[in-house]
């Protein structure tokens, strides 16, 4: 049962329509005492509703057999020929960009964000990012996932993100990110280090599967490293420690579409006359409801809940959380020229 759920809906559908054919047609045998022929022969006018004339007229029994027969049918033919529908629009997709997508010609972006990899994690991260509204490409080896996506907003590129060529199609010169989440540890360490050849300056996030391979990345120039394992185990031992810790950073959640949002914002962003001023002279609370809850310093240092004489400085941050609409008006505020 498990392999017949992983096979493509085509198959499944092919399957369907088999198991209608030699259900009327046994039916018709054992019902009507039809030859093999005719039985199978009956079936297939009844199922293709041709409204051909039965080879001798139906019991009481055999009338019900096909009302039966018809209605199954109704469903199980619709489904199979919207999946060869389907099937054969992207077979022809595939034929008019000649079977290989790795030059399809795309959008020109800049600050955009590049995912390597559409598997589980990837996926995971794409709809995050489109929550945020972020531009986003996705680059992905799988012919068909990027025939599929074609007539989607999000920009997907057939090729290997290890290749230099495709990162370079993908607009690593002028990306502000780069997140892979590759199955392979040694995959990820490649499309790091090739990245951070062809854009110093990019942030890199990889993913890794143990802690030799984070050290890797991390010398190899990567920004930030995810271990989906241990971001999940720490999680689930934290429902059992501290449960309602954990259920009340759930719900400060910081995903784009969630009701309270916690956002960062860069201060080098900030208009000049917002800098080298304490916090309390911008009344930010006071006209939007929205909370300042931390400060990264301009070396690196995190101060929780800074105070209302902390200063803001080029190369720092502040961390506000409220509402959405909160954080909109603070946004309004924060990227005007007066206060």
């Amino acid at each position: 049962m498990r392999y017949f759920s992983q096979a493509p809906e085509l198959v499944k559908a092919g399957i369907y329509v088999l198991i209608l054919m030699i259900t009327g047609t046994v039916g018709y045998m054992l019902i009507e005492s039809y030859s093999l022929i005719d039985a199978l022969y009956m079936t297939v006018i009844t199922v293709s509703t041709v409204g051909f004339r039965e080879i001798k007229p139906l019991s009481d029994p055999g009338k019900i057999f096909t009302i039966f027969i018809i209605l199954s049918s109704l469903g199980v033919l619709a489904y199979f020929l919207s999946n060869l529908t389907q099937s054969l629009f992207k077979t022809q997709l595939s034929f008019f960009f000649g079977g290989n997508l790795k030059h399809l010609k795309h959008k020109k972006m800049e600050n955009h964000i590049i995912v390597c990899g559409y598997g589980r994690n990837g996926s995971q991260v794409v709809q995050e990012l489109t929550a945020f509204g972020e531009k986003i490409i996705v680059i992905d080896k799988d012919h068909e996932l990027v025939v599929s996506k074609i007539a989607q907003p999000i920009q997907f590129i057939e090729g290997d993100s290890t290749e230099d060529q495709v990162l370079l199609q993908a607009g690593i010169g002028k990306a502000r990110s780069l997140i892979t989440t590759l199955p392979l540890d040694a995959d990820n360490l490649f499309v790091v280090l090739t990245a951070r050849t062809l854009n110093p300056d990019i942030n890199i996030i990889s993913r890794a599967s143990s802690e030799s391979a984070e050290k890797k990345l991390r010398m190899a120039g990567v920004n930030s490293v995810v271990m989906p394992e241990r971001v999940g185990g720490a999680h689930m031992a934290t429902l059992v420690a501290q449960p309602d810790v954990m259920e009340f950073m759930d719900h400060l959640n910081i995903h784009g579409d969630s009701p309270v949002q916690l956002m960062e914002i860069m201060c080098s962003d900030l208009p000049n006359n917002m800098l080298h001023k304490p916090i309390k002279e911008m009344e930010l609370r006071k006209k939007t409801g929205a909370n300042i809850i931390g400060y990264k310093t301009s070396a690196g240092e995190y101060i929780l809940n800074p105070t209302p004489d902390t200063k803001l400085y080029p190369g720092s941050k502040i961390f506000v959380l409220g509402t959405k609409e909160q954080v909109e008006e603070m946004k309004k505020i924060l990227n005007s020229t007066v206060l």
